[in-house]
């Protein structure tokens, strides 16, 4: 059947958690190799040399221009913009009425005064319905994520990441990199080319992200190799990319909080009934009754500190509300190896195999959702499991309830989907298990 809008994909679902539960569309796809050479050795590069990421393909980038462009990021996210200046950037978070996200990117103020926001789909498409209906002077321009386009991008983005990263960023300048603060942005050459860079890291390891138009692309990251060969730096595949994020603590997709409501209906008649938000499922042990309790706060991905209280802006009357409640608590679950390898051991057995577990990085759903619970109790979930040599540990992040959220506390993870498998192409028969796993403060431990 055709549909016209999400809206109309989904006005006669009478349970909208067991459809997108149910989703063939496995986990977000990375348009890059998985490996260059191996994701062991990508990962070990990332902290101990330097590890090149190609992020051109994957993300929605978004061109704001106009009068009333900062009026419009200002009415629909939480974030504070006095000092958003141009070459600064920050976490762009857009929250629903209710208080739940509805996606996040990060906004880049450009020298020329255009705002860059770029990220998951979820939050450009907002940002774009907004200023399409809304009374907002402003031009918007879309470069699609190359699975939503033709395969051509305005501007191509690269990271460079590790103890290593800036001795190549030097070198490849003519040691003209200028000192940058942290989320700070800047400009140099490579290669003769202009490029513009943030600093940022990314697993605790240092670096920048940089990008320009998309036709310099190969001629830079040919001169980045080889700056990059007397430095041991090595190219990063998909797979290792899959975990930078979990290491880092960055939650990287939240359900967006869209799918009912009045409030919505008009946004979801705008959406496309086979977009991102269309084609998304949901995975885990995890389960609820209504889509509510997949949507998540600010609180419980560690965005709260974003929240500007002295202005309006979409949302901020529920989070006002929330502010004096108990919240949940981003943290990391470290995995006990011997129920890493009681999974994997239930491999050899011809009946009651546990859920596969992919290494490096266990995300079979596009957003994952797994049980966490403590002396019988249910305290909170656990998303994005990943492995690397680094922390030489499983492990994923905790969203937990504050009350419950001790460092060195064990606590269980419902790991594998009740009744052993549902509609998503990525889920095979299986029995669920338990993984024991102890709270920490990073996932290093």
């Amino acid at each position: 059947m055709t549909y016209k809008s999400l809206e109309d994909k989904f006005r006669n679902v009478t349970d909208i958690c067991n459809q997108l539960r149910n989703s063939p569309t496995g986990f977000y796809v990375f348009p890059v190799p998985d490996e260059h050479s191996n994701w062991r050795d990508e990962q070990y590069a990332w902290a101990n040399s330097a590890l090149l990421f190609d992020q051109s393909y994957h993300m929605l980038d978004v061109y704001v221009t106009g009068p009333d462009k900062l009026r419009l990021l200002s009415d629909i996210s939480i974030n504070n913009y006095q000092q958003f200046s141009p070459m600064k950037a920050l976490q762009f978070v857009a929250c629903n009425e209710q208080g739940f996200i509805i996606g996040d990117a990060i906004a880049f103020h450009l020298r020329d005064g255009t705002i860059n926001v770029v990220g998951k789909v979820a939050a450009g498409n907002w940002l774009c319905y907004v200023a399409e209906t809304g009374d907002y002077n402003v031009e918007i321009v879309r470069d699609e994520r190359t699975p939503d386009g033709d395969d051509s991008r305005l501007t191509y983005r690269l990271q460079l990441q590790g103890p290593n990263a800036y001795k190549i960023l030097r070198k490849v300048s003519g040691n003209s990199l200028p000192e940058t603060p942290f989320f700070g942005m800047c400009e140099f050459e490579i290669a003769g080319h202009p490029v513009t860079a943030l600093h940022h890291g990314m697993a605790g390891a240092p670096g920048m992200e940089f990008w320009g138009p998309y036709e310099e692309r190969t001629r830079v990251r040919e001169a980045l190799i080889e700056a990059g060969d007397e430095f041991e730096m090595k190219l990063g595949g998909g797979k290792a990319y899959s975990t930078a994020g979990p290491q880092s603590g960055w939650v990287g997709s939240v359900m967006p909080a869209i799918y009912e409501g009045e409030e919505m209906e008009a946004y979801r008649e705008w959406l496309p009934a086979n977009g991102f938000e269309g084609m998304l499922s949901v995975g885990g042990s995890l389960m609820c009754d209504n889509i509510e309790g997949y949507y998540l706060d600010p609180w419980d991905v560690g965005y709260h500190r974003l929240i500007d209280w002295d202005r309006k802006f979409k949302g901020r009357d529920a989070l006002v509300q929330k502010r004096g409640q108990k919240h949940r608590k981003k943290v990391w679950l470290r995995w006990k190896p011997e129920d890493v390898l009681k999974i994997h051991a239930s491999y050899m057995r011809p009946q009651k195999c546990n859920k596969f577990l992919e290494w490096p990085a266990a995300h079979y759903a596009t957003i994952p959702y797994d049980k966490v619970e403590f002396d019988g109790s249910a305290i909170g979930l656990s998303v994005y499991a990943a492995y690397t040599v680094n922390a030489n540990s499983w492990f994923s992040i905790g969203i937990i309830d504050e009350d419950q959220a001790s460092f060195g506390r064990e606590v269980e993870i419902t790991w594998g989907e009740p009744e052993g498998s549902t509609g998503k192409l990525t889920v095979e028969p299986h029995v669920q298990t338990t993984i024991r796993a102890t709270i920490s403060k990073t996932a290093l431990g």
